[in-house]
């Protein structure tokens, strides 16, 4: 393996997107590349974090997501602890803090959390002396699905290697529930960093407040958009974060603001289509759409092992070991 760990004194976490500079984001991308050949090997595992542990701690539900974590530690050869609230002492009421310090008390090398609470990832980077990764803090950050989407776009449309760039030029179009979405806020960010053109897409009442300090452009015009889009990211409606009524009703949503065969069409010939998963077929996103050999949805999912292995090699000094 190539390439060098990021500093530890600046990244011994990593909680937001935000806290990337382009060419580390780069240089995750770039070793994320690498990684992928290993995949297609008959041995699959490398001994980079052998005797390494890592803890899988998720307040919310998220088996895509934990899966994917889990699956990437192994690979690299470290242990694994899924520690689940549910059924736990979390679920007896001890708190956050309390959890890190049982965590601290097993020598946790790497947390990964998922929580229900904006920042939740950034109080626990406070408490142990591992390092932290954010899977997902309530409408704040995911910053690891932004890697992936990014590593994905990279494969579909960028150069044939894989290697050395960024997003300079490349159209992507955010749409749906931003509101509520880690995702896209994650992925703002990021993809700005690498020199991507965003424009979210929502309905007013779904749009952020104070969007316009955020580094993209809004719109309401969904059609408009689609037609100049490298990339369409649709993202699911979250009924359950919604205490209010943000739309008429499904049906009307749908109408104005899924993506359907018809509307597929006015993306130019080269456009990809993707979606964070999971997905309201029939609601966001279409059947045929989602199926279609313009989805990504499948390559994301993949390509999320990949990236994690990747993120969980630099932050713990993996290249430092394999020198």
């Amino acid at each position: 393996m190539t390439g060098s760990p990021m500093p530890a004194g600046r990244h011994r976490h990593l909680i937001s997107a935000a806290d990337l500079s382009r060419d580390e984001a780069v240089l995750i991308l770039d070793t994320a590349a690498e990684l992928a050949s290993v995949a297609g090997r008959p041995i699959r595992k490398l001994p980079t974090l052998r005797g390494m542990t890592v803890v899988n701690l998720f307040f919310e539900d998220s088996t895509r997501t934990r899966t994917s974590f889990e699956a990437a530690a192994k690979r690299l050869s470290a242990d694994v602890i899924n520690f689940s609230a549910r059924g736990s002492s979390v679920a007896k009421g001890e708190s956050l803090k309390d959890t890190a310090l049982t965590l601290e008390a097993m020598g946790a090398d790497a947390v990964v959390v998922r929580h229900s609470a904006s920042g939740a990832a950034h109080r626990l980077a406070g408490w142990v002396t591992g390092s932290v990764v954010n899977a997902g803090d309530g409408t704040h950050e995911h910053p690891t699905q932004a890697l992936l989407d990014a590593f994905t776009m990279r494969q579909r449309l960028g150069a044939p290697d894989q290697r050395g760039g960024g997003l300079d030029g490349v159209r992507v179009t955010i749409v749906g529930d931003v509101l509520h979405s880690r995702v896209a806020r994650s992925n703002v960010l990021l993809l700005a960093t690498l020199g991507a053109e965003v424009t979210l897409v929502a309905p007013p009442t779904l749009m952020p407040y104070a969007v316009e300090t955020w580094p993209c452009k809004a719109s309401y015009d969904f059609d408009a958009e689609l037609r100049k889009s490298d990339v369409v990211m649709m993202l699911r409606v979250q009924q359950e974060r919604m205490t209010a009524a943000y739309f008429p009703s499904i049906r009307e949503y749908s109408r104005r603001y899924g993506l359907d065969a018809g509307r597929m069409a006015l993306l130019p010939e080269h456009a990809i289509v993707m979606h964070p998963g999971p997905m309201n077929r029939g609601v966001e996103i279409a059947a045929e759409v989602a199926d279609s050999p313009r989805s990504t949805i499948v390559a994301q999912v993949s390509n999320g092992v990949i990236v994690r292995m990747a993120v969980l090699y630099l932050l713990l000094g993996g290249a430092a070991a394999a020198a």
